[in-house]
């Protein structure tokens, strides 16, 4: 059974797909789908760290351009996109979220992507 523990996008509010100039990318999740998750892949141990890349790409493209990368949790994970040098047009968006998880010596992750269609009006 998979489990929805995200990423799930808050920029900069749930309503706003058309963006002008400098944007903040961020995105939350839930920790007890986490762990529910984790248990149903047979993975134990302690979260050691979140990281959180963002992407974008004109949709249709098929290479995904890095926008940045945060392991901030407490301020969701920001990420500040500047789109003046942007053509108009549709992009997307991906936050491609991974959990790192630390079980004795060994380290394993789990990651989970969300991908939002944002409209670029420069």
């Amino acid at each position: 059974m998979s489990y929805n523990w995200g990423p799930f996008y808050l920029v900069p509010t749930e309503v706003i797909k058309k963006y002008s100039g400098a944007v903040q990318l961020r995105e939350t999740f839930d920790e007890d789908l986490i762990f529910k998750e984790m248990e149903s892949l047979g993975i134990s141990g302690t979260i050691e760290k979140i990281a959180n890349p963002w992407y974008y790409r004109k949709k249709g493209a098929g290479t995904w351009v890095k926008i940045g990368e945060s392991e901030e949790r407490s301020e969701n994970f920001p990420v500040r996109w500047d789109t003046t040098k942007l053509e108009n047009g549709q992009y997307e968006v991906l936050g491609l979220m991974h959990v790192f998880i630390k079980s004795g010596d060994r380290e394993k992750a789990i990651a989970r992507q969300n991908v939002v269609e944002v409209t670029v009006e420069n």
